[in-house]
């Protein structure tokens, strides 16, 4: 953890012991105590648990980052209930506003100090009762979801077969050290949106920059989640939002498709939802390259750095099956290669005995040994297959790249330098912008970096390109572009741990 963000944690615990310190004195002058020692850290909440006659040992754990911002507001509930107060209502006053309801305390001449044994007499109603402990297990779960775990569902196939559709994982919030979450003002368990609305479930009243406590770096080859890049921006109707996103809307919309143009002239049919960098849609994806890497994909094979990497272990792919004209028993294709017969997105026949079948690297091999099939191969896109012109990224006519032949791509790392190219100005745009907050432009053949002409640019963040398993049905960085751990890929990136 950076050394600024653990001061950020403590300067807030110091504010939670000091400016309510003025209304305490007069509190503790009521309770027979000193009121200097309303004004010393610790010993003020000790001094609490002393008169409250409550485990002193609450004192310390006052000290464990952010956990101890809550175990001084439950100190502060202790101490109002030895001044009569036992209300719902009462106790949430005291939690939010401290500073201001311990100076009504102590100067108002109605309140007065009753003593422990007295708050012993008192006795909870049973919806009380319930209450606090509702209030309880919220706190202490939004606590786990934010730095510890969180449950997710897999919505779509991108990374079959390693993660299958309605798979349940627990995503752990450790392995790359928890975030900070940027927007903490949400309605509890909820992501963007309120369910069954399209009312946002938070407020952008406080934003927090990034924040990663005790950071790691995300390795070649992970599963991760992270928030999609393009979900910054998004149509919030349904069937739109990351499904059809705003920047393909975009940009076939300034190459004159009506219908695109039509949606962008209508907010009131299509309005648009902006979401801070923490509220865009999870994906799951394997980090395929790192920072740094020169990344390259030949006839369906991912290159890093020249060399061949191999399949993830469980990643699909589409192949052309060339059978000895034998019926294929539907049970047999299952059990031993994964193909559902009677599923067309697994299987579908395109000739005599010729077959697309969607495959494991190990399924397509032993099929090969098997002797099922006289031929198996990978079924390719055309290179230059004029269907992706405008569609993957970087979205110009330039680079004519497919699903598989795409690239090379240099993916950038904190403190390298670019020299900028009419080749790589399109790849590198927005990252430049709108990831790392510049302004770079292309103007006569020359490039200017917030008013500068410049030819060079160093990058102050770490990117990451992220594919699905299932190459050929993964929306993922070719479509979506390179993506970094601070900004518009926001990542919640994470470990997964499967659970079915």
């Amino acid at each position: 953890m950076p050394a600024q963000h653990l001061l950020t944690i403590y300067l807030i615990s110091f504010l939670l012991f000091l400016l309510p310190a003025f209304g305490l004195a007069k509190m503790f002058e009521k309770a027979g105590v000193a009121k200097w020692k309303a004004f010393v850290p610790f010993y003020n909440t000790w001094m609490i648990m002393k008169l409250a006659n409550r485990p002193r040992h609450w004192v310390f754990w006052q000290a464990v980052p952010i956990v101890g911002w809550f175990i001084t507001i439950s100190i502060y509930i202790e101490f109002v209930k030895l001044f009569g107060r036992f209300s719902f209502g009462q106790h949430a006053i005291t939690t939010f506003f401290s500073p201001f309801y311990f100076l009504q305390l102590g100067y108002s001449k109605k309140v007065r100090y009753i003593g422990s044994e007295n708050v012993k007499r008192y006795k909870k109603p049973a919806w009380r009762e319930w209450a606090d402990a509702a209030v309880f297990a919220t706190i202490a779960a939004t606590l786990i979801r934010s730095f510890v775990f969180e449950a997710y569902a897999i919505p779509t196939g991108s990374m079959e077969k390693t993660l299958l559709v309605n798979d349940y994982l627990f995503v752990s919030k450790i392995s790359y050290g928890p975030r900070v979450p940027n927007t903490p003002l949400a309605i509890p368990f909820v992501h963007n949106y309120i369910p069954g609305t399209s009312l946002k479930s938070y407020s952008e009243l406080i934003q927090l920059g990034y924040i990663r406590w005790f950071a790691s770096p995300v390795k070649r080859g992970d599963a991760v989640v992270f928030n999609m890049p393009a979900g910054d921006t998004v149509i919030n109707k349904e069937d739109f939002q990351t499904a059809r996103l705003y920047y393909d809307i975009k940009r076939a919309a300034e190459k004159g498709d009506a219908s695109s143009q039509y949606i962008l002239s209508e907010p009131g049919e299509y309005p648009i939802a902006v979401h801070p960098f923490d509220k865009t849609d999870n994906y799951v994806k394997r980090c395929t390259g790192v920072a740094g890497d020169n990344l390259e994909i030949r006839n369906g094979q991912v290159y890093i750095n020249g060399n061949l990497q191999a399949f993830p272990p469980q990643s699909q792919m589409l192949y052309q099956v060339i059978t000895r004209g034998q019926q294929l028993d539907e049970d047999i294709m299952k059990e031993d290669y994964g193909i559902a017969l009677s599923d067309p997105g697994q299987f579908t026949v395109t000739g005599t005995n010729t077959h697309t079948m969607l495959l494991t690297a190990e399924a397509a091999e032993k099929m090969k040994k098997s002797g099922l099939a006289k031929e198996v191969n990978l079924q390719l896109d055309e290179p230059k297959d004029a269907r992706y012109l405008g569609i993957l990224f970087p979205y110009d006519s330039l680079h004519q790249w497919t699903l598989d032949d795409y690239g090379p791509v240099w993916i950038p790392k904190k403190g390298a330098t670019l020299t900028l190219t009419h080749e790589n100005y399109a790849i590198y745009k927005r990252a430049i912008n709108v990831y790392e907050h510049n302004t770079l432009e292309r103007r006569n053949n020359h490039f200017y970096l917030n008013g500068k002409e410049v030819t060079s640019y160093t990058f102050k963040m770490d990117y990451y390109w992220m594919m699905g398993d299932n190459r050929h049905n993964s929306q993922d960085s070719r479509f979506l572009g390179i993506c970094t751990r601070r900004q518009n890929c926001r990542e919640t990136i994470d470990y997964l741990v499967q659970y079915r």
